[in-house]
């Protein structure tokens, strides 16, 4: 097991240090600035992924609504993960390849922003949400990993994490959320 564990921290070590420079941190900020704008613009923020990545969205939603490191008013953020009614009657009415896209769809505003998580870049429901959003001009971010996917060329700012095993892609995510929130936050009540 130990084996195992020194393999695992290897990789992901290379994953952070393959992601976390230059161009990547431009990316950042720019993520960074375009949520800060929408929020003093009083927009909000959307979040979506599947899996792993739609607890991620629950989490970076939850980092908004409630707080990240500082005591703060609530700030306006909605995970499309988490209605189960919404997200079922969709998929049966319609198609899970667009749970998403709905409810942006009736929730979405121009101006708002949409970070949609998606480790392959090929998700037909992220696609699908990120066309949406495109429509009703609302600014979009994706997070992805391996080569971008079909997303990559579907939002205005691209974070590709450098790997291509899935769960490093998403320690990766994790890090760059975390860092955003606490950007965002310490700017906008700074």
């Amino acid at each position: 097991m130990q084996q195992i564990f020194s393999d695992l921290l290897k990789g992901h070590q290379r994953a952070f240090e393959k992601t976390f420079h230059g161009k990547d941190m431009e990316v950042m900020e720019q993520i960074a600035r375009v949520m800060l704008c929408a929020l003093k613009s009083g927009k909000k923020i959307l979040v979506c992924g599947n899996g792993g990545s739609a607890a991620d969205a629950q989490h970076f939603a939850a980092e908004f609504v409630g707080r990240f490191e500082m005591e703060r008013r609530s700030l306006p953020a909605i995970a499309l993960t988490t209605d189960t009614s919404a997200l079922t009657a969709i998929a049966n009415d319609y198609s899970f390849d667009v749970i998403f896209s709905r409810q942006i769809e009736g929730l979405g505003n121009e101006g708002d922003v949409l970070i949609a998580i998606s480790t392959s870049g090929n998700s037909r429901n992220i696609i699908e949400a990120l066309k949406v959003a495109r429509e009703k001009k609302i600014h979009t971010v994706v997070l992805t990993g391996k080569d971008g996917g079909k997303v990559k060329d579907l939002a205005e700012c691209v974070f590709i994490a450098k790997s291509d095993k899935t769960s490093h892609i998403q320690e990766t995510h994790s890090f760059l959320l975390h860092a955003v929130s606490e950007a965002v936050e310490k700017t906008f009540f700074n």
